[in-house]
């Protein structure tokens, strides 16, 4: 399964602060998008549950009838990265676009490379889908240097090294 769902970019620490907020034995949505609102920077209950999806998509976090809990030992960087580029809609693209390019791209010109990879539907629901769409892969770009997956130099983006050496 792949998740669109992104929070805004932080960093490592917020990233596994929130994967700790989560309890360890199963609880419903409400009970853990409260113990992640309340025990980290993370704003508001809609916020939380976001971070919630992106985590499960990492592998950080899974889910059971009974409801979510915290991954009682987290995936190593490579396994993260991997989760990141499998798990997470349109980061395997922008890898691949990255990883093809001479030069270095900047968020714009990722999105030119992936851009047929939106869905029709997101295309006509939304007439500003080219603006949310670039604001996402911004957000993804973000992601995948804090995961290790992209290096950022000058606003510009490419493969980094750790993943391109898998």
């Amino acid at each position: 399964m792949r998740y669109k769902v992104a929070p805004e970019p932080a960093d490592e620490d917020l990233l596994f602060g929130t994967h700790e907020a989560l309890p360890l034995v199963p609880g419903s949505v409400e009970d853990c998008c409260t113990r992640v609102r309340d025990r980290t920077p993370v704003p508001s209950r809609e916020n939380a549950r976001e971070w919630i999806t992106f985590l499960q998509a990492l592998g950080l976090a899974a889910e059971t009838d009974r409801g979510f809990y915290r991954v009682r030992d987290p995936p190593d960087r490579a396994t993260l990265r991997e989760n990141f580029l499998n798990h997470v809609f349109g980061t395997r693209e922008m890898y691949d676009a990255l990883r093809t390019a001479d030069d270095p791209l900047s968020p714009g010109a990722v999105f030119e490379q992936i851009r047929e990879i939106v869905p029709r539907w997101e295309r006509d629901r939304e007439p500003a889908w080219e603006t949310e769409w670039q604001d996402r892969i911004e957000t993804l770009l973000a992601w995948g240097v804090v995961v290790g997956v992209f290096a950022e130099q000058d606003g510009a983006y490419t493969v980094s090294e750790s993943a391109a050496s898998e």
